[in-house]
């Protein structure tokens, strides 16, 4: 299956266009699934069909899909109160009612990835199209199973299950009451959704089409994406330069739309490859006008962001680790070394990354910013390298 992550600035129209290239796909006979986590129902008023938190079948070959963020942070806190029955008891805690219960910040960013992890291993659709929040919110939810899973084994190593028998007779002589049985089957859960959605944001399958209007906004926001999705090693599968108006509207300079499509054409040379998509004038609504939108057709190939080590041991004694950072700032890059892992830090983003296995006897011996590509330079260590090697 193929999945394809929209998004964009916030007005930028990116529901519209995630809403007309599943209608597109679906139209030449793919079986698609659009899925959105917004608490309105844009997804509804620009396919023309309502959504909720059952699919419904917006037109033939196209499933709609919007889940119920309130919903699933009821069952997940009655589930978790459930399994913390002894504990609540202990600390002489009252139960929350699930009518009392109010989602947390985030519930609906949460609700999108286990809505992705369903879709896509229930294996019933060809395209997966995701309707992603704004940039800042979906770079961030981009992060978050890497990050999750990161902090739930720094947390609670796996490796300390498997001293299950030995806990209660750890706590007595510790004197204190050793994590119980739930809470690491929950971590094991946890762990293992966030990582069925991390192989899904890592398939080389999965791409993200950016959404953008032409402008000096737009062209900020875009720079952001492309060095933050670099640094998730996300593919950008698409630049569609969405609400573009006709060239006659800048036949007069001094009219307000002259002067913004004098600026959008600006723009537009700028990206060079963007796609655009013209506006109509109106706020699509319906399948005929998301058919007037000639939205680009969702690529059919494979995308992946390559980070490979080169070895340059034989000419200058170091190995050489690619990093593809386009739009970085050398002023602004900053790497840290923290045993086995990299912190890689980029403008305002920051990602911490583990070492390839052979860089991990390596010493850090320098790094250059060349061509929007980061090169990292590892000495061996000798005392770890193989002899020879």
């Amino acid at each position: 299956m193929r999945t394809l992550l929209i998004t964009g600035p916030g007005g930028s129209g990116r529901t519209t266009v995630a809403a007309a290239t599943a209608q597109r796909a679906a139209a030449a006979g793919t079986r698609t699934l659009v899925l959105s986590a917004d608490r309105t129902d844009s997804l509804g008023a620009a396919l023309g069909v309502p959504t909720g938190r059952e699919p419904v079948r917006a037109a033939p070959g196209l499933t709609a899909w919007r889940p119920d963020a309130d919903a699933g942070f009821r069952d997940d806190l009655a589930s978790f109160q459930e399994r913390a029955t002894g504990v609540l008891d202990l600390l002489g805690a009252s139960r929350l009612d699930p009518e009392e219960a109010t989602p947390l910040p985030g519930a609906e960013e949460l609700t999108l990835l286990r809505a992705l992890r369903d879709a896509a291993l229930a294996g019933t659709h060809d395209l997966l199209v995701v309707d992603l929040p704004p940039l800042p919110q979906a770079l961030a939810l981009l992060a978050l199973p890497e990050e999750l899973r990161r902090y739930l084994r720094r947390l609670l190593p796996p490796e300390r299950q498997a001293a299950r028998a030995l806990r209660p007779v750890l706590g007595r002589l510790a004197g204190v009451p050793m994590p119980a049985e739930w809470l690491y089957e929950t971590t094991a859960r946890w762990d293992l959704e966030l990582a069925a959605v991390q192989a899904v944001l890592a398939d080389r399958h999965t791409a993200v089409r950016l959404v953008a209007e032409p402008g000096p906004a737009g062209a900020d926001a875009v720079r952001d994406a492309r060095l933050a999705l670099a640094l998730r090693a996300l593919p950008v599968e698409s630049l569609v330069a969405n609400r573009v108006l006709p060239d006659t509207a800048d036949d007069d300079p001094g009219h307000p739309l002259g002067r913004l499509a004098a600026q959008q054409r600006k723009t537009l040379t700028e990206w060079g490859e963007a796609r655009t998509v013209a506006h109509l004038g109106h706020d699509p609504r319906g399948a005929d006008d998301l058919t007037a939108l000639c939205v680009p057709a969702a690529d059919s190939g494979t995308h992946s962001v390559e980070w490979p080590v080169a070895d340059r041991l034989a000419a200058d004694g170091v190995l050489v680790w690619h990093l593809p950072l386009p739009g970085a700032i050398r002023e602004e890059l900053d790497l840290i070394r923290r045993g086995d892992e990299l912190v890689v830090t980029a403008g305002p983003f920051r990602r911490i990354v583990p070492l390839p296995s052979a860089l991990r006897r390596c010493a850090v011996d320098g790094a250059a910013l060349r061509d929007g590509e980061l090169r990292i330079r590892f000495a061996p260590d000798p005392g770890l390298w193989p002899r020879g090697g």
